[in-house]
């Protein structure tokens, strides 16, 4: 059997369940970080989302500092900021920053999507230029900015020089997979909701690779769903949550993360759960055996280095016992 004894991360995307708040869901986001880093999990990232009444994440750095300052040792980063929408100085400012309090806890992962729709990322952006495609050159200048002053042309971020917060380059297609290979960066693939490319993109990663002054060879992350239980059944019910948030993801409507249900029949059409259902379909999903079972048969398929697990379940207490379980599964216990 595959070694799963490997890192296991967390990837919050700060959703506001159904009768809460924003504050009661920063709070949440604070009370998982807590939980997690208790559990041994290395890292805690979240996301970056704009025009989204149901999640709380389009200020992923004051969350970051938030959550950084609330927990001991975890690391903290962004899963991920979207460059697009940021001038790599004030990333690099905002980040040196951060690390100048909290030193060597901070991870940035850079996405080249805007996470929200074209009218939102419009009234972002910092030009009307369109900023996707500069992101190989945004990301070589983050580079510059957290490296040795020497190598620095004027402008320079302070505090951020020679600060090396560790870069991830995100994707969700094969086109980051070509540019985190080229620059010998480690590399996050989203397969929490856009799997269909996952294979490709790992393939594309490790066959290019070119060693780095970061990376000595390939580091490959994958995002997946985990929705772990006392029982197959259990997690089965659980589900519906997931089920419930990537129909709303479908529909582009606007609910608030919902309590599970019984059966999600008469919630989707067959059209609406096959889209649903494809884009979930990195999902660990099941008691403890059911978990391992399922997480060796992906890493004899895959071998990655580290999964980071998203659980999308509507009660906090249920939401941290999966990710117990999961880290019991990869301690072996």
């Amino acid at each position: 059997m595959t070694n799963i004894q490997i890192p296991v991360s967390v990837l919050n995307l700060a959703p506001i369940r159904e009768g809460q708040g924003a504050k009661a869901a920063i709070e949440a986001v604070v009370d998982l970080a807590q939980a997690t880093e208790k559990m041994g999990y290395t890292r805690y990232w979240i996301a970056e989302h704009h025009n989204t009444p149901t999640l709380v994440s389009s200020a992923t750095s004051i969350l970051i500092k938030h959550t950084l300052e609330h927990t001991d040792h975890i690391r903290v980063g962004s899963g991920g900021i979207m460059l697009p929408n940021h001038s790599p100085l004030v990333v690099a400012e905002q980040f040196g920053t951060m690390a100048a309090i909290y030193p060597d806890r901070l991870d940035l992962g850079l996405g080249r999507a805007p996470g929200t729709d074209m009218k939102t990322a419009g009234a972002l952006r910092r030009s009307q230029n369109d900023s996707v495609y500069t992101f190989p050159d945004d990301v070589n200048a983050l580079l510059t900015f957290f490296g040795p002053e020497e190598h620095q042309g004027f402008v320079k971020a302070y505090p951020g020089v020679d600060s090396n917060i560790p870069i991830y380059i995100l994707g969700s297609s094969t086109d980051s997979a070509y540019l985190a290979a080229k620059l010998g960066l480690p590399y996050v693939f989203a397969s929490h909701f856009a799997p269909r490319y996952m294979e490709e993109a790992i393939s594309i990663y490790r066959n290019r690779f070119q060693p780095s002054e970061y990376l000595d060879s390939p580091y490959m992350m994958v995002c997946l769903n985990v929705i772990a239980a006392e029982t197959d059944e259990e997690a089965k019910f659980e589900s519906t949550t997931m089920q419930q948030f990537f129909l709303n993801v479908v529909r582009g409507s606007q609910t608030p993360l919902r309590p599970p249900v019984e059966s999600m029949d008469h919630i989707w059409s067959q059209p609406e759960k096959e889209m649903a259902t494809s884009m979930s379909s990195v999902t660990l999903m099941g008691g403890k055996d059911s978990i391992r079972e399922q997480l060796s048969r992906f890493q004899e398929k895959y071998n990655v280095d580290e999964i980071m697990a998203v659980s999308y379940i509507y009660d906090p207490d249920k939401q941290k016992r999966s990710y117990e379980i999961l880290k019991e599964v990869v301690d072996g216990k």
